[in-house]
This record gives structure tokens, C-alpha cells and sequence, in this order.
């Protein structure tokens, strides 16, 4: 064989075994990122598990739609929200017990927007006071995917609200602490922030009225109306826009 042509099948086939290896070194990257994608995303579920979801019950076409996203915390600020913003949207509840970092979560809000079928001008939303079993880190990773869940039933990027995680007592329970709230709502806000979304600081406002517990962790009927009339404001700014 001519030495050229040894040449050229050497480099030929040198040139198959490294796309092969690259190939399969893709490989192994896609599936050890799938794995970690799988071992972070777990439902990991709480003594009791629910949701609460609440619609007008007679919207007004005419009206803007706007949802509150949360947890037991939202649902008892929900009423004041509708009273305030009776005759400005139709407001609309999602309240679960779901977690970030709980594979569950995105797909209950696509399901819970699948069958209300409106188009939501304000999306208000949070998450971070369920799910103690779930780390920090967990909770960072995932995150951003409650983020694209909001994005895709939010009419637009100016339509999302993040709302701070609320203050806890000393003797809360199920391993809520201050501390760990603290950090899940800096996570949160550097990641929020970032994005331009719109911040509704309800962790400041209940620091200063902490005398309006009804237990742990809920806030009472004249706790309710603080968070309900900052939540309703910052709503209605978000409509102007």
C-alpha cells in the first residue's frame, strides 16, 4: 500500500473513533444530567397532601383575569384580594400544598390552567413554605422550573408577581424555621430579581405586624387584610401596565 494512502485510512479512521468517543462521552453527559434532573425532581409528600382552587363564580368578561398562586397563606388573603379588586379583574385561586422541587407542581398548574381556558393579565404567586424535606439546594435547582410555569399561563413577562415567603413562630413545626425561610426567599429573590419580575414583599410586611398570628405559621382575619390589601396593591400597578 502506498504510504499516502496508509496515511489517509489512518486518519480516517482516527478521525471515526473520535467522533465516536465524542459521541458517546455526549452520551454519558445527557444521561448523567437526566439522572441528577431525576434524583433532584421527587415527590417527597407531607403527612397530608391537598389543593384548593377557586374560581368567580360568575367572571366578567370585560374584566381582566388575574390568578393567585400559593399556598394556605394566599388562600387567607384571598378574599380581601377579591374584595379589593371587586369590579377591576376576576380573581381566580390556586393553592396547593406542592413544593418546588416536587416533579407535581408544573404539572398541576398546566392542568389547573387547561381547565380554566382564560388568558391571566397578573399571575401572583409563591411557594416555599411547604416542602422542609426538600434542601436548599433542591429547592434553588427547581425553582426556575416554577418560573417557566408561570411564564407560560402569564399573558406576559410584566404580568408576574413573586411574592416573599411570610415569618414563622419559634415553635413552628414540620421544620419550617425562620432561618431556612430567610434563605429560600434570598434564592428566590436573586433569581426573580433578576428576571425583572415584580416583588410583593410580604415577609417585611408581616415582620411588622407579628402580632396578628393565629397559629405557627397563619396569620389571623386582621393578618389576612395587610397582606390581602399590599397583594391587591401591587396587582392593580401590574394591571396598569
Amino acid at each position: 500500500m502506498h504510504v499516502s494512502t496508509r496515511l489517509r485510512n489512518l486518519t480516517h479512521n482516527g478521525n471515526r473513533k473520535a467522533i465516536y468517543w465524542s459521541i458517546a462521552i455526549a452520551a454519558l453527559l445527557t444521561g448523567a444530567t437526566l439522572l441528577a434532573q431525576a434524583q433532584r425532581q421527587t415527590s417527597i409528600p407531607e403527612e397530608i397532601e391537598w389543593t384548593w382552587e377557586v374560581r368567580p363564580l360568575r367572571a366578567d368578561p370585560a374584566l381582566p383575569n388575574v390568578l393567585l398562586l400559593g399556598d394556605s397563606i394566599t388562600r387567607n388573603y384571598f378574599p380581601e384580594v377579591t374584595k379589593d379588586l371587586k369590579g377591576a379583574a376576576n380573581v381566580y385561586l390556586m393553592a396547593v400544598s406542592t413544593s418546588v422541587g416536587d416533579p407535581r407542581l408544573p404539572r398541576q398548574i398546566e392542568e389547573f390552567a387547561a381547565m380554566e381556558h382564560v388568558v391571566f393579565q397578573v399571575v401572583h404567586f409563591n411557594n416555599g413554605m411547604h416542602g422542609w424535606d426538600y434542601t436548599e439546594a433542591q429547592y434553588k435547582a427547581a425553582l426556575p422550573d416554577l418560573l417557566h410555569s408561570v411564564e407560560q399561563i402569564a399573558s406576559n413577562h410584566h404580568a408576574m408577581i413573586w411574592a416573599t415567603i411570610t415569618p414563622v413562630q419559634i415553635q413552628a413545626f414540620n421544620g419550617a424555621t425562620n432561618e431556612r425561610i430567610n434563605e429560600r426567599n434570598r434564592i428566590a429573590l436573586a433569581l426573580f430579581s433578576s428576571a425583572g419580575i415584580t416583588i410583593d414583599d410580604q415577609h417585611a410586611l408581616m415582620m411588622r405586624h407579628l402580632d396578628t398570628y393565629e397559629d405557627t405559621v397563619h396569620f389571623g382575619p386582621a393578618g389576612a387584610v395587610f397582606m390581602g390589601d399590599q397583594a391587591a396593591e401591587t396587582i392593580r400597578a401590574a394591571l396598569r401596565k
